[in-house]
């Protein structure tokens, strides 16, 4: 169930969220670092060069004023289980000096509103569970709870 804004969320009337490029790669480290996943400016650059060469792969860039203060990622894949594709959002992060302006929002209506232009009919987000403010925020804009996920490392 979405619910009204948060009184305390003072939206940014200049957010401008358009898709990423290469040149934002320093910005896309640092967000990515925000979020708790480090990597370099190259590696950055390399990431985005994969999600600019899958067009099932979007990679979002909220500004505010011209400055980087948000990114959402967003894939979409073929489900066998539901005999559909559906989209996915694999990172979405707001550095916290941007928060309470709505730019969270902005990047989750934003990858939503591109997932039904491709005719997803489901979203779905992975958070971990010591996020908790997150899962008040998707729960907030009409995100359920859902599956558990499992993951294993195959390093060895």
């Amino acid at each position: 169930m979405a619910s009204a804004q948060a009184p305390d969320c003072i939206p940014a009337p200049d957010i401008r969220v358009r898709a990423a490029a290469i040149g934002d790669a320093s910005d896309v480290a640092l967000l990515l670092d925000a979020l708790g996943y480090p990597c370099s400016r190259d590696e950055a650059a390399e990431r985005i060069a994969v999600i600019l060469g899958d067009p099932r792969h979007h990679l979002l860039l909220a500004e505010i004023g011209g400055r980087a203060c948000g990114l959402a990622a967003m894939d979409l894949r073929y489900s066998l289980t539901r005999g559909a594709d559906q989209a996915r959002i694999t990172a979405l992060v707001v550095k916290p000096d941007c928060g309470r302006r709505g730019v969270g929002r902005r990047l989750l209506r934003e990858v939503e509103g591109i997932a039904r232009r491709m005719r997803v009919a489901r979203i779905e987000v992975t958070s971990n569970p010591r996020r908790g403010e997150a899962h008040a925020f998707y729960h907030d804009c009409g995100y359920a709870d859902g599956s558990r996920h499992f993951f294993k490392l195959l390093g060895d």
